[in-house]
């Protein structure tokens, strides 16, 4: 790969970071992936999509997809870096700037030896990941017609620069959110006595909320219950008659996901009327378990680590991917690489190592061409 290769690809990535966009909103980013698409005579598929963009590379049969998202997030950015998000709001605050910077690169290099390629591989530059519906998008559009392995990939900070993890089965988590509004009734902060306070009572099932996963199931499992905001009242001396909580469940165990919201209610009901209020439960489900077919999952770290990555087998993840949509049609496998970042994904302060991009393109070039010839 040549230096003005890499070069060209982090200056894309600095371009698509100063201009995020949010999901399904990325209009500015789809013309920009596609002219630098077009530059190269790449292949650009008819399908009928709002944002997005789907190549192909390669002729004849199998055909195997790779995936990139695209979309930033509603978060105001807080690096120093020279080339800091132009958006106000919106940042690339995920690495999906680097993801699609990375597939980028991936297209070149596979333009540069198309005709050696034993069968067609396919790009898939997603949008609204962060809104876990683009996967879906792509799939209603047509983008796996054909298909017989995808792979696709995350930074991950928290994991230092040359590492690659990945397993076969469950490895993200199911991903779920729910809204909680308590009804008591207000009363002047002085004669709290007066009232029904839904402020104690959200609190209590804050903490209550907790014993799903200390107490109600086994610590052997994978269970995560986080309450992300706690919204009441509107000032110093009034008891708010309502409060509204709003938070996710992480699981992997699709049984424990589907009695949860049972017992989220049970909790939440008895806490309430304990206190003379009521309480009700706004259950909102998001993407599956992102599930890697095990075959795939350790053709993926063979590969890895013949490319020189220090490979892991990863243990189950509790963040989520719309990729989980993809893996519900055809196989494949997702990895996850480090990125080497101080602070952690969906931060202001998020910001990737980008020497992860280089041997990225490397990888999923390779892989791309020896999967087709697995096949």
């Amino acid at each position: 790969m040549t230096d003005t290769l890499i070069n060209q690809l982090v200056a894309w990535r600095r371009e698509l970071h100063q201009h995020p966009e949010l999901s399904n909103h990325e209009f500015a980013t789809t013309e920009r992936i596609t002219a630098w698409l077009k530059q190269a005579d790449i292949r650009i598929l008819p399908l009928r999509l709002k944002t997005g963009v789907v190549v192909e590379l390669g002729h004849g049969e199998p055909l195997i997809a790779l995936r990139a998202d695209i979309d930033a997030l509603p978060i105001e950015e807080a690096t120093s870096v020279a080339f800091s998000s132009k958006n106000s709001g919106v940042m690339h605050a995920c690495g999906h700037d680097v993801h699609t910077s990375v597939m980028l690169g991936v297209a070149y290099r596979l333009k540069e030896i198309e005709k050696t390629l034993k069968g067609r591989v396919r790009i898939l530059f997603q949008p609204a990941e962060e809104t876990f519906n683009g996967a879906q998008q792509l799939i209603d559009a047509g983008a796996l017609e054909g298909v017989k392995a995808i792979f696709g990939m995350h930074n991950a900070p928290n994991l230092p620069l040359g590492k690659l993890i990945t397993r076969g089965g469950a490895f993200y988590a199911n991903v779920d959110r729910f809204t909680i509004n308590i009804n008591g009734k207000g009363a002047h902060a002085a004669r709290p006595h007066e009232g029904i306070d839904s402020v104690v009572i959200g609190s209590q099932i804050v903490t209550t909320l907790q014993t799903l996963a200390s107490r109600i199931y086994s610590s052997q499992e994978s269970v995560v219950v986080s309450v992300t905001r706690f919204t009441a009242g509107n000032t110093w001396n009034i008891l708010p008659q309502t409060v509204e909580l709003e938070g996710t469940v992480r699981t992997h165990n699709d049984l424990i996901r589907k009695e949860i919201p049972d017992r989220i209610r049970s909790l939440i009901n008895g806490i309430a009327s304990g206190f003379g209020a009521t309480a009700t439960l706004d259950w909102q489900p998001g993407p599956p378990a992102l599930i890697n077919t095990p075959e795939w999952a350790e053709f993926a770290l063979l590969v890895a680590k013949e490319r020189g990555y220090d490979t892991e087998i990863a243990t189950p993840q509790m963040g989520g991917e719309d990729f989980a949509f993809y893996l519900q049609h055809v196989p494949g496998a997702f990895v996850s690489i480090g990125s080497a970042s101080k602070f952690g994904l969906h931060h202001p302060s998020f910001e990737p190592n980008e020497e992860i991009i280089e041997p990225a393109v490397a990888y999923f070039t390779e892989l791309a061409q020896r999967a087709l010839q697995k096949i």
